[in-house]
């Protein structure tokens, strides 16, 4: 039984850059699931991924994995992680069977028999060379190659990024399939908010090199609720209780983040569900309170 919670934890993780910054960045990837990081592209979750795999070091702050140290005990605990880019790591001019050969000579725990299963399943050629596959069959040969040594934890970069809906379908089928061992997790950054939403047991939003939330899904999307009303009524409602409002010539979005409170607080107005990309999208525009 391992005695750790989190797969991932990071605690007030900062990195200056000229002109950017990722400020204080703390949340936690529960063992067993999935988390979707989500943010614009540019707002700093490329650059924490890069922080987790130690690509990047950072200023101030702490990392750890599976309850370890992220750099104290680096090697040991890449043998049980795999991260999938949205480019393909690989030399252009190697095919599967070669990549195999380098693979078992980089992992203990690498499963040639499984390595080629997932070859067949995904119909991707043995001996045709990697530079000249499409990009869904790029993505698929390195999902392949992560689901094939025996990784604890899957980090994946954009993955989906470009790929069709039924190629990515299939992908969220088989990470859904990999969760099936509660002892592997899934941290996934994706702007593709849809594809999160069906899977993705938790939800963490970076915006402008800060995290805005961190929760389980399901209650991020139930707090969470759109406003749906006329001008007139959008001049009534006090601008303490939003995050941001979408007005136009035909009336107000506007977002709340308690909708029970405001459904009492304002009982004749209709409060709608909404979705993470509407929620990201009120969000990032809550320092201009209101947008058209």
């Amino acid at each position: 039984m391992n005695d750790f919670e989190n797969a991932i934890e990071l605690k007030g993780v900062t990195k200056k850059y000229d002109g950017f910054t990722l400020n204080n960045v703390s949340f936690a990837v529960p063992k067993g699931s999935i988390m979707g990081f989500i943010g614009q592209n540019g707002a700093g979750k490329s650059t924490t991924i890069k922080a987790i795999l130690g690509i990047i070091g950072i200023d101030s702050g702490e990392i750890q994995i599976f309850g370890k140290d992220h750099l104290k005990e680096e090697y040991e605990l890449k043998e049980d992680i795999a991260a999938v880019f949205d480019e393909l790591p690989f030399h252009d001019s190697l095919n599967a069977k070669q990549i195999n050969i380098i693979m078992s000579g980089m992992y203990r725990n690498w499963d040639k028999a499984l390595f080629f299963r997932y070859l067949d399943r995904f119909g991707l050629p043995q001996k045709k060379k990697c530079g000249k596959f499409s990009k869904g069959m790029r993505m698929k040969l390195q999902i392949a190659v992560a689901l094939s040594h025996g990784a604890k934890l899957l980090i994946m970069d954009e993955a989906t990024t470009g790929l069709d809906p039924v190629v990515r379908n299939e992908i969220l089928d088989i990470f859904l399939e990999y969760l099936q061992d509660e002892n592997k997790s899934i941290l996934m950054s994706s702007h593709i908010t849809s594809d999160l939403e069906k899977i993705a047991d938790c939800v963490t939003f970076i915006d402008n090199g800060e995290i805005l939330l961190s929760d389980y899904k399901d209650s991020i999307l139930e707090s969470h609720a759109v406003i749906r009303c006329s001008k007139a009524d959008y001049t009534m409602i006090d601008q303490n209780d939003f995050i941001s409002a979408r007005v136009t010539d035909f009336g107000a979005d506007v977002m709340v983040s308690d909708k029970n409170a405001m459904q009492q607080k304002y009982p004749k107005l209709m409060i709608e569900p909404t979705t993470l990309e509407e929620i990201m999208l009120f969000y990032v525009n809550r320092k201009k309170k209101e947008w058209s």
